[in-house]
């Protein structure tokens, strides 16, 4: 299975570096934006057919996120879940380093990771709230590339 969901990053990857070369890296990534935000909120929904949860908390909307093609890919990450507050963080990025590796600048993903996320979480439960912390094309450490916090709301 992880080849497969290896082989659509890549198609992923190549759709967006045609784009990009083409038309530029804003029409890629308004492009990219809106393909993943919609991904988000399908990817919900077949998880809540399959998972069959009565009550989507912060703690099982994480344990449907890393059924997703985004968070099985990125294997370098660290999350921290509790009853009503998590943390997910991309401490190596492949993306990225793929990017930097072939003379790119850094691909400016918040929009499109944000987008993904918060659509994602709205499918699976409208009082749970996603908040970048860190995430290009802003600032970052070499520990962390993004960090996404999930809180429910009171």
């Amino acid at each position: 299975m992880y080849f497969q969901i290896r082989n659509i990053w890549r198609v992923d990857g190549l759709y967006f570096l045609g784009i990009e070369k083409e038309f530029g890296t804003q029409a890629a990534s308004k492009i990219d934006e809106e393909c993943w935000r919609i991904m988000g909120t399908l990817e919900a929904r077949q998880l809540k057919d399959i998972l069959e949860v009565k009550e989507w908390s912060v703690p099982w909307i994480i344990r449907a996120l890393r059924l997703t093609s985004w968070a099985m890919d990125q294997q370098h990450k660290k999350v921290v879940a509790q009853k009503d507050r998590a943390l997910l963080r991309v401490v190596s990025c492949g993306t990225q380093l793929t990017r930097l590796k072939k003379g790119l600048t850094e691909f400016p993903c918040r929009p499109v990771r944000e987008g993904y996320l918060k659509a994602f979480v709205k499918e699976l439960n409208p009082n749970v709230e996603v908040t970048c912390k860190v995430c290009p094309p802003g600032p970052h450490s070499n520990e962390t590339w993004c960090e996404w916090e999930f809180t429910r709301r009171q």
